[in-house]
């Protein structure tokens, strides 16, 4: 063979090699970032969860008329523990 052909095939080659390479980081480097994405979206709907048991949460004990505050005066453990115990179950 000729030397002509065979720098042809081995040029061939490595323009190959380094295409492979360059086009696995560039499927990489997306897959990272719709990675992030994704928990950062999944972050998000984890917060707003939240937010609506907290709500929930929050309208449910103003609903009970039950002082939580021990420095008030009207302030009833017995009440509190009872509560406690009923949201328990």
């Amino acid at each position: 063979m000729s030397s002509t052909v065979n720098v042809a095939r081995y040029s061939a080659l490595v323009g190959g090699i380094l295409y492979g390479i360059m086009h696995r980081r560039t499927l990489m480097a997306e897959e990272h970032k719709h990675k992030a994405e994704r928990a950062v979206h999944h972050r998000e709907e984890l917060i707003q969860q939240a937010r609506q048991m907290w709500k929930e949460k929050q309208s449910a004990s103003k609903g009970s008329g039950i002082i939580t505050n021990p420095e008030d005066p009207n302030f009833d453990l017995e009440k509190l523990i009872a509560k406690w115990e009923a949201d328990s179950k």
